[in-house]
């Protein structure tokens, strides 16, 4: 029988009927059902579904894992596994390994996060459009991916080609970032992390980089921040960039004030959220796979989260343990925790990561093959295959596994703690103690069952750190390990768990709650019978407020026997949570060197690194973002971020849209200058291929093209052309036309005339309103919301439309509000977030 029948033999589900058995599995919780079945049922190309509930999934996942288990001794059954995994209990695989274990119909990467990178002189326009497919390569397969840009020359270094001199990393970073951005098209979003060392010349530029709207808008950015620097910090002395980066015979060298740099980072970041920042030397000084850096895992960047620090071609699989489930008794006063069960899961769970290991095995001989059938010559595919071959050998060899954690927040309130009081950072280091004792012991005695990873060499890890830590804290695990070897190469991480916290129902990886209780609004019909109208928006619609609960602040409430109804007023609400362990253990009410405390001191039991944000009001001080830097430093993080509540990165900035609207008005010149650098943007909408060019003054948009892409009717241009420029000029005649130029691959300029000729005159009327519109200041996602408000006739117009409106979001300022609500969970809190619509109750996103 044709394995291509395989659709129609099995039972399919509607939309709908998935959701609403995802409903009744999640107990009403429509978010996290539609989180699930939009993410990670089954499902192909087509739409068709294949999984009614999360039972299925689970079934799917037990069955795969199951099929490994039997090519080892003492395997676990399909039942075993299915009981660990099941209701999102205990053991949650996250992200990739959820949708794609057992997944006929996706072929993609089991991995999480990547990191690439070139060996030898990777600084050659070679090396760069390498590493350019082999990022959009990954990320079609699903992967985040971080690179390191500390290998390209500063900007002015003499170069051998017709430019002569480098133009510096910031361009670099804006090519990586649109190609991002393209991998995004049609709701998929790329996920990229760019790094830089600070001990670069052109670190300064690489932190500015995204200070200006529309700048790198496709990338997150970290600096890698050594010990010397942060000396020369805590001493107010010099600091030397070279290039090569800390070479003994440097082509570049250049002498820096470093807390003038460092005030520049701190002020970024204060300011926009970002550059994050990755101590380095920590980071490669605690690293168990850089002991074996000169065979090739010499860390170099971290994927998009800064969870996992990675060698080049190296990748990761993540999974969660549920803490929350390990509390006995929650939220009474005979609260405790199963520490024995706890451990035994943490074993299973390694034992299911290592699993996972050869599953992704599985599917990369999948995509090699898929590449080896592809009709294109070898020397097209040649770069995608030589990397999913890279990818392989690194995943044999090293069988690095990324188990972390999530419901910290939860467990501590669960258990009578207050999050970031001492007891709390006291008992949280305890558990991930435990975590990191009980992998690698399981890690030890699969490498007794299954056999150690390929390079294992207990003398090269034998003064590292965290190894010696182990030792300290378990002197038999250590000698076994010495005897028999490890599995795997590193174990252990703290990743952000949005998705699987949805689904879990509990708090985000090692954060506390966000809110333990809050009001939404929800679109009303004030006709209807029995409506509440609570609040009547500006146009006119009618809103109605409703209480929602953070899931296991309603389990306490239960516990307690409080009950409220959807109208109760907020300062009884307000009385409610003064009662709970939630009291003072917020986001916004967890002291921030405590938090910072905390995570360096959980570190400590962390191989890979730990995603955490350190969340701050608005009114914080630049001072103390920097004070919360040393300080992490100091107590061993590995990395921070700083989140200021109103900062530009994905929070509205100001209540008052009067002022927002007036500091939004963009002085441009009255008289159009004859060359205006441009941006080109592709899109495609019901399958026609779309082009946009935007003009640009200082950045923002000042005038639009678009149409068609193609050879009949609109402009055929390669894919490679990012940018140029639009110049107007005459025609015989004596009207106006506007040029574009760009510059070809042999460095000479190519000219397509007419753009306000090349497409349908309809697109090109409705463009010069739009452009005036923008020549005016009109605030663009006031443009964007008139253009999706113009009622047009044709079809046609209506696709050129959709158009305009996406490429224009692009430069919409990060945490402008948008109008209208959150289909996943109709709160009205939805901004402007790199181009997309994102929800800041539920994370979700839309892009298009």
């Amino acid at each position: 029988m044709s394995t291509n029948t395989v659709t129609t033999q099995k039972k399919t589900y509607t939309q709908q009927q998935a959701f609403e058995a995802a409903v009744e599995y999640f107990n009403g919780d429509d978010l996290a059902a539609r989180v699930w079945v939009n993410k990670y049922a089954l499902k192909d190309s087509e739409g068709h579904i294949y999984e009614l509930t999360p039972n299925d999934m689970h079934k799917r996942i037990a069955k795969e894992i199951a099929r490994i288990e039997t090519r080892y001794p003492n395997p676990m059954s399909e039942e075993e596994v299915f009981q660990l995994i099941k209701n999102f209990k205990y053991i949650v695989p996250q992200g990739s390994p959820m949708a794609g274990i057992g997944n006929p119909y996706q072929m993609a990467s089991l991995s999480n996060c990547f990191v690439i990178g070139n060996d030898g002189d990777s600084d050659s326009y070679g090396g760069v459009m390498k590493i350019d497919q082999e990022q959009v390569q990954l990320m079609k397969r699903r992967g985040g991916v971080g690179h390191d840009l500390s290998h390209i020359r500063p900007k002015g270094s003499a170069v051998k080609n017709s430019a002569l001199t480098s133009t510096g990393i910031v361009p670099f970073m804006e090519r990586y970032s649109n190609s991002t951005r393209e991998v995004a098209q049609d709701g998929r979003r790329g996920a990229l992390m760019l790094s830089v060392s600070i001990n670069h010349p052109d670190s300064e530029d690489f932190i500015d980089a995204k200070m200006e709207q529309g700048k790198v808008t496709g990338a997150n950015v970290s600096v890698r921040i050594d010990d010397g620097f942060m000396q020369a910090v805590k001493n107010n002395a010099d600091y030397t960039q070279k290039y090569p980066v800390f070479s003994s015979n440097p082509k570049v060298s250049k002498t820096i004030k470093a807390e003038k740099l460092w005030k520049k980072i701190v002020h970024n970041a204060w300011k926009s959220a970002e550059p994050g920042i990755l101590f380095w030397d920590t980071i490669t000084r605690e690293s168990v796979p850089d002991c074996y850096a000169d065979l090739g895992y010499k860390t170099v960047s971290t994927n998009p989260c800064g969870e996992i620090p990675l060698c080049p071609y190296d990748s990761c699989r993540l999974l969660a343990i549920n803490l929350f489930s390990y509390v006995e008794n929650p939220f009474t006063a005979q609260a405790t925790f199963n520490f024995d069960l706890f451990k035994k899961h943490v074993a299973y769970a390694q034992r299911i990561m290592d699993d996972i290991i050869d599953l992704e095995l599985e599917k990369i001989d999948v995509i090699i093959k898929k590449i080896d059938d592809d009709p294109e010559s070898d020397e097209i595919k040649g770069t995608e295959r030589r990397l999913w071959m890279n990818i392989r050998k690194k995943a044999e060899e090293g069988r690095r596994t990324g188990i972390g954690i999530t419901a910290e927040g939860d467990m501590l309130a669960a258990l009578g703690i207050r999050y970031g009081s001492e007891e709390g950072n006291a008992f949280s280091v305890e558990v991930h103690k435990t975590l990191a004792i009980a992998a690698y012991r399981a890690s030890v005695y699969a490498a007794k069952e299954r056999g150690a990873f390929a390079i294992f060499d207990a003398e090269r890890e034998a003064e590292n750190p965290f190894i010696q830590r182990l030792k300290e804290a378990d002197e038999k695990l250590y000698y076994e390990m010495l005897e028999y070897g490890r599995r795997n190469i590193a174990l252990l991480t703290i990743a952000p768990t949005g998705t699987t916290s949805l689904m879990t129902q509990t708090s985000s990886g090692i954060e506390p709650v966000f809110m333990p209780v809050y009001k939404r609004r929800r679109k009303v019909n004030p006709n209807d019978k029995d409506v509440r109208v609570d609040f009547v928006d500006e146009v006119g619609d009618s809103w109605e407020e409703y209480v929602v609960f953070h899931h296991r602040f309603k389990q306490w409430m239960e516990v307690n026997n409080i009950k409220v109804d959807d109208n109760c007023p907020q300062d009884e609400l307000d009385a409610i949570v003064k009662q709970s362990p939630y009291y003072k253990a917020t986001s916004n009410d967890v002291d921030w060197l405590s938090k910072v405390s905390m995570q360096g001191a959980v570190q400590k039991w962390v191989d890979h690194s730990i995603s955490v944000t350190i969340n701050l009001p608005n009114d914080v001080s630049e001072d103390l973002v920097g004070e919360l830097y040393l300080k992490a430093w100091e107590v061993g993080c590995k990395g921070v971020t700083v989140y200021r509540d109103g900062s530009r990165s994905g929070v509205l900035i100001s209540n008052d849209d009067k002022k927002e609207e007036t500091e939004s008005l963009t002085d441009f010149p009255t008289k159009r200058p004859q060359t205006l650098e441009a941006e080109v943007v592709r899109f495609q909408n019901n399958k026609e291929k779309w082009i946009a060019f935007i003009g640009l003054i200082d950045g923002k948009p000042y005038e639009i093209f678009t149409g068609l892409a193609d050879d009949e009717d609109g402009i055929l241009m390669p894919r490679w052309v990012t940018g140029g420029l639009i110049i107007k000029n005459r025609n015989e005649d004596g009207s106006s036309r506007y040029d574009f130029q760009y510059q070809n691959k042999r460095g000479y300029k190519t000219t397509i005339e007419g753009l306000s000729h090349k497409f349908d005159p309809e697109y090109w009327n409705y463009a010069k309103l739009i452009s005036s519109t923008l020549r005016h200041g009109m605030p663009i996602d006031k443009i964007v919301d008139l253009i999706n408000s113009l009622q047009l006739d044709s079809e046609s117009i209506n696709t050129w439309k959709n158009g305009v409106g996406r490429a224009l979001k692009r430069y919409v300022e990060d945490g402008t509000k948008a109008k209208g609500t959150c289909s996943n969970c109709n709160s009205d809190k939805v901004v402007y977030q790199e181009g997309c619509l994102t929800c800041q109750d539920c994370g979700s996103s839309k892009c298009g």
